[in-house]
């Protein structure tokens, strides 16, 4: 939850599944995907959710970075997997996001988030705890497009893209 800054990198991995009886059509898939924790995102839905992901440093590859911040904010190892590269985009902020896609199913209920120490209420003095993903929950591509926060949205596409015709990169066993 840190601020954004231009020039920042970060990078994450989307986990989709083909739910039972599901058209192969390219349509017929789902995400995970997690609600932002913390105050500010208390009480919003809409543009409030996230693909799991976080920043990284030049020391550090983005695909190794994506598999820390899966496990820090789910709590548990990313499946093993192959990684279906997304690309990057360039958020509004600045930040450059890459992600990969991971077919694998799992529950969300079991996810034990990371937290993060933030001074709440502003100006108070006071440090409190907050989960970094409150919740994790499944969605059919058109309800992520909804939830996710806009700059993430393009993945989603990419995802359907490879689903419906394999023009993405070629899969790698987890980088």
């Amino acid at each position: 939850m840190s601020s954004q800054k231009r020039g920042t990198r970060s990078a994450g991995l989307l986990l989709f599944r083909r739910p039972a009886g599901a058209v192969d059509d390219g349509a017929g898939f789902e995400v995970l995907i997690g609600h932002m924790g913390g105050p500010f995102w208390a009480g919003r839905e809409s543009a409030a959710w996230s693909i799991p992901k976080g920043e990284y440093g030049p020391d550090e590859e983005p695909a190794a970075a994506a598999r820390r911040e899966f496990e820090e904010e789910f709590g548990r190892a990313a499946p093993d997997g192959e990684w279906v590269a997304l690309g990057e985009s360039r958020q509004s902020g600045g930040k450059t996001v890459t992600v990969w896609a991971l077919e694998t199913d799992l529950d969300a209920a079991t996810a034990v988030p990371g937290t993060f120490t933030m001074e709440w209420p502003r100006g108070s003095g006071v440090p409190r705890e907050f989960p970094e993903v409150d919740r994790f929950a499944w969605c059919t591509p058109q309800e992520a497009a909804e939830r996710l926060v806009t700059g993430q949205r393009v993945f989603l596409d990419r995802l359907r893209e490879h689903m419906e015709d394999g023009r993405a990169a070629p899969a790698q066993d987890g980088p």
